[in-house]
């Protein structure tokens, strides 16, 4: 099947579940291009955004997955190629 690269931004506001989060993005870490996390301890949050290339499935079921986590909240932005 064909992928695609999106950018799934990741806003982290109850660190316990930092552990989890980071579970997760190991499980998909074949199909992550890169990672960039920032704290902003003013607001007592992380800002984490994850390149991915995979098929549009599997980044569904990543941020879903992401989203699920009591805590934080994951939205996805395609590429249109």
């Amino acid at each position: 099947m064909e992928t695609r690269v999106a950018i799934i931004g990741i806003i982290l506001e109850n660190r316990d579940s930092t552990q989890k989060l980071n579970e997760i993005l190991h499980e998909y870490g074949k199909y992550i291009i890169g990672r960039m996390g920032i704290p902003y301890p003013k607001k007592s949050i992380n800002i984490i955004s994850i390149v991915i290339d995979a098929e549009q499935d599997t980044i569904n079921t990543l941020s879903g997955k992401i989203g699920k986590l009591q805590g934080v909240t994951s939205k996805v932005v395609y590429s249109k190629a």
